[in-house]
């Protein structure tokens, strides 16, 4: 079990903050968006006792900390839905029914992940044989390259 978790608003309830403090994990999970011009609360000192559940992950997150925390999703999850989205060109799910789309999103994770791996070792990989083997191309997938004669 993670020691802390981030997620964005819409996973945020009372409900889950008290189930998430009750196993453990630190939640870090945002309340809602900030008005045009509103700056968020100043925070400093111990927080008050008898906070909502709500008013304590907003305090948390106003804190150095707590924006370093959440910062982070920035970094491990939203980049892997915009590499699927706009590299990959998969806007939605083709199949219908839940049990249809988990399959599908979990072969489009696992192939996604495949990539990722094909790529971090492309350094490691011989150079191919100028009349065959194979190459990369553009589209990221492999392609045999055959001898021409003349």
């Amino acid at each position: 079990m993670p020691r802390k978790l981030s997620a964005d608003a819409g996973y945020f309830s009372a409900k889950n903050v008290r189930w998430l403090e009750s196993v453990g994990v630190e939640p870090y999970i945002a309340t809602g968006r900030l008005k045009h011009g509103e700056t968020p609360p100043k925070v400093r000192g111990r927080p008050p006792s008898g906070l909502t559940p709500k008013e304590r992950v907003a305090r948390k997150l106003a804190t150095k900390r707590g924006k370093e925390v959440y910062r982070m999703r920035k970094a491990i999850a939203e980049p892997v839905f915009s590499q699927i989205k706009e590299a990959r060109g998969i806007r939605a799910l083709l199949r219908r029914g839940l049990t249809a789309a988990r399959e599908e999103w979990a072969l489009i994770c696992a192939t996604h992940n495949l990539l990722k791996l094909f790529h971090a070792t492309a350094a490691e990989r011989p150079a191919a044989h100028p009349t065959g083997g194979w190459r990369v191309s553009s589209s990221l997938a492999p392609m045999p390259i055959t001898a021409t004669h003349s």
